[in-house]
């Protein structure tokens, strides 16, 4: 059920269900991020394999203590710069988190949204909520309440309406060796932005056998349609006349008769409309019966950076 009910929510979280919540990165499929029971039920539900953590939300940075042991001062500097918001922190936890959240990690993925509904919704709580994005594990995440329904059908009981994601892509994921802050995945947060808070990053953000964080797997975010990302799209799509073709684009919009379908992500080449566009115009492309999605790579810059991790993960190997 598509609702904006709270109560309805909330009454399902307490009785130990899963339910979908909007953030202003992607929505999430929540539980009680203190109830083993519940998190399991996340993780059958995604299908998603045991060795990927999630993400814990809060309701704010003051009960980051019942989650995290310990807080090393660059990640108190990058809450306070980024929370409310798209940054997830990955942190020592503490002994009550069920090693289900954390794929039996000693550390937590933590973050505080940026979305009134559900902060609303988190107030409302005494835990909580672990919240992976609301999609079968690897497709395309879900940046609309339809999204999450059309994947789950009546295998989901609430799904709660706050409308078109803002920031469009995941929260971008930071952890700590020795208090120094290492770059786990690209995100909502640009690396710039990061660091003007903390200074220049490690990168490891590419782990399929145990990764340290969330969105860490070669393949992920991936539509059912063969996809391509290349910097020369008309090359590529004179090598597939033979394919039905969808394009995506960062600006330019263009004119191809082999192109059945094509999607713009934005006329005026901001990369935050551009993430914020990117998942939605993916849903529609793998709704197009085509056989091949050939994606234009994005300036190494800003959100481009994030926009490329996205589509390079969902590329078919």
């Amino acid at each position: 059920m598509i609702t904006t009910d709270l109560s309805l929510a909330k009454s399902a979280l307490h009785a130990g269900e899963i339910i979908a919540i909007p953030t202003e990165t992607v929505y999430g499929l929540a539980g009680n991020a203190f109830s083993e029971q519940s998190v399991k039920k996340i993780f059958d539900l995604k299908k998603r394999p045991f060795y990927n953590p999630v993400i814990v939300h809060i309701k704010s940075p003051e009960v980051l203590t019942k989650v995290a042991a310990e807080i090393p001062p660059a990640a108190a500097k990058l809450a306070e710069a980024f929370w409310p918001g798209p940054l997830t922190l990955v942190l020592k936890k503490q002994p009550h988190i069920s090693n289900l959240v954390t794929a039996g990690k000693p550390t937590v993925a933590v973050r505080m949204p940026n979305h009134p509904l559900t902060l609303r919704l988190l107030d409302q709580l005494d835990f909580p909520l672990a919240a992976p994005s609301a999609n079968p594990f690897g497709s395309i995440s879900p940046t609309t309440a339809a999204h999450v329904a059309n994947y789950f059908k009546e295998k989901l009981g609430v799904v709660l309406d706050g409308g078109p994601c803002q920031r469009g892509i995941e929260s971008t994921i930071v952890g700590f060796e020795d208090g120094k802050p290492i770059l786990y995945r690209l995100g909502s947060v640009s690396v710039e932005e990061l660091e003007l808070v903390v200074g220049p990053l490690k990168h490891r953000t590419k782990d399929d056998a145990a990764p340290d964080a969330p969105g860490m797997l070669s393949r992920h975010y991936a539509p059912n349609t063969a996809t391509c990302l290349t910097d020369d799209i008309e090359g590529l799509i004179a090598k597939n006349l033979d394919k039905k073709i969808g394009v995506l684009v960062f600006t330019r919009p263009m004119l191809n008769d082999a192109v059945l379908h094509l999607e713009v992500l934005s006329a005026n080449g901001d990369d935050r409309e551009a993430a914020r566009n990117l998942y939605a115009a993916m849903h529609r492309l793998d709704q197009q019966n085509l056989d091949l999605i050939i994606a234009e790579r994005f300036p190494e810059e800003g959100l481009g950076k994030s926009i490329n991790d996205r589509l390079s993960r969902a590329i078919q190997k």
